[in-house]
């Protein structure tokens, strides 16, 4: 029996992330839903390698060809551009108005 069966390496979620070059709280956040693989030691959360592997097995996707493009809207002529200084029309306040009293 060789060091590692007898002394299986559990990595924190510090070091995991590290070892995946995730964000800890990414890590966390799914470990807590149940969405990767993990070992909870009370309420301590721990990776083993094995666990790394499936995360790393999981995510992998097959290359699809070319990587499509986010096409821009174009803004209209109807409305301004956020951040555009378009002159903002006011209400007329010349103009009266006649509204029947209630009575």
């Amino acid at each position: 029996m060789s060091h590692d069966e007898q002394d299986p390496r559990l990595y924190t979620p510090a070091e995991a992330a590290a070892r995946l070059r995730v964000p800890e709280s990414w890590l966390r956040r799914r470990a807590g839903r149940r969405q990767i693989p993990c070992t909870f030691l009370g309420k301590h959360l721990r990776f083993s390698a094995a666990d790394l592997a499936a995360i790393i097995a999981a995510a992998a996707q097959v290359p699809t060809g070319r990587r499509t493009t986010r096409r821009h809207r174009r803004p209209t002529g109807d409305l301004p551009r956020p951040g555009s200084h378009a002159s903002i029309t006011t209400p007329d306040t010349n103009r009266t108005e006649t509204t029947p009293w209630p009575g």
